[in-house]
C-alpha cells in the first residue's frame, strides 16, 4: 500500500476548492443555481459586456466553469479541464480589466487567481488522490498540457479579441466630458 504524502493532499484540497468555486459558478450561469440567473439572464449580461451571441456565450462559459471545475475537484482530463476553466477566467478578466486589478473595485483579480490556479493544476497534475491516477492517467498525458493550454488559449483570444472589437466599436466617435459640469444657481 503507497503512502500519500503533503502534495498529494495539498493537490488534493486545491483541486476541490479551485473545482467547487468553478462549478458553483458554472451551475449559476446554466441553471439560475445559488443566485445566479441562469441562460436566459447570463446571456442578457453577457451581450451588454460585449460577448454576442449572449446565449451562446453563456453557455460556453457556464459549460468551461462547470464541466472543468468539476473534473478538476475529480482529478480527471485535469490538462483539459484546467484549460477550459482557464479559458473562461481570461474571458471574465478581461470584461472586469477596465476596473483595475483588485476585486474590491471591480477589477479582475479573483479571475486572474482562479485562472492562474486551473493553469498550474493542469501543469501540476493532480495528484495520487484523483481519478486521473486511478485511470492510469489515459486522460492526463505529458503532451496533453500544452495541447490544451494552446488550444484554449488561441480559442480564448479569438473570442476575447472579438468582444474587445465588439466593445470599442459601441464607444467609436463618443467622447467623455473632459470637465465636470458644475450647476450655477
Amino acid at each position: 500500500m503507497t503512502c500519500y504524502d503533503r502534495r498529494d493532499l495539498g493537490l488534493l484540497l486545491l483541486r476541490l476548492g479551485t473545482g467547487g468555486v468553478l462549478a458553483a459558478h458554472g451551475a449559476q450561469k446554466l441553471f439560475g443555481w445559488f443566485g445566479g440567473h441562469g441562460l436566459e439572464g447570463t446571456g442578457q449580461f453577457m451581450e451588454s459586456v460585449g460577448y454576442a451571441p449572449g446565449k451562446a456565450s453563456a453557455t460556453a462559459a457556464g459549460l468551461a466553469e462547470t464541466g472543468g471545475g468539476t473534473l478538476l475537484a475529480l482529478g480527471l482530463a485535469t490538462p483539459a479541464a484546467g484549460a477550459a476553466a482557464a479559458g473562461a477566467m481570461a474571458g471574465a478578466a478581461a470584461v472586469h480589466a477596465p476596473n483595475g486589478f483588485f476585486a474590491q473595485a471591480g477589477g479582475y483579480e479573483y479571475a486572474a487567481t482562479l485562472g492562474l490556479a486551473t493553469v498550474g493544476l493542469a501543469i501540476t497534475g493532480p495528484g495520487r488522490l484523483s481519478l486521473d491516477h486511478a485511470l492510469g492517467h489515459v486522460l492526463n498525458r505529458g503532451w496533453m498540457v500544452p495541447a490544451a493550454l494552446a488550444a484554449t488559449a488561441a480559442g480564448t483570444a479569438v473570442v476575447v479579441g472579438a468582444r474587445t472589437r465588439r466593445v470599442r466599436a459601441k464607444t467609436e466617435g463618443k467622447q467623455e466630458a473632459l470637465f465636470d459640469e458644475v450647476e450655477q444657481s
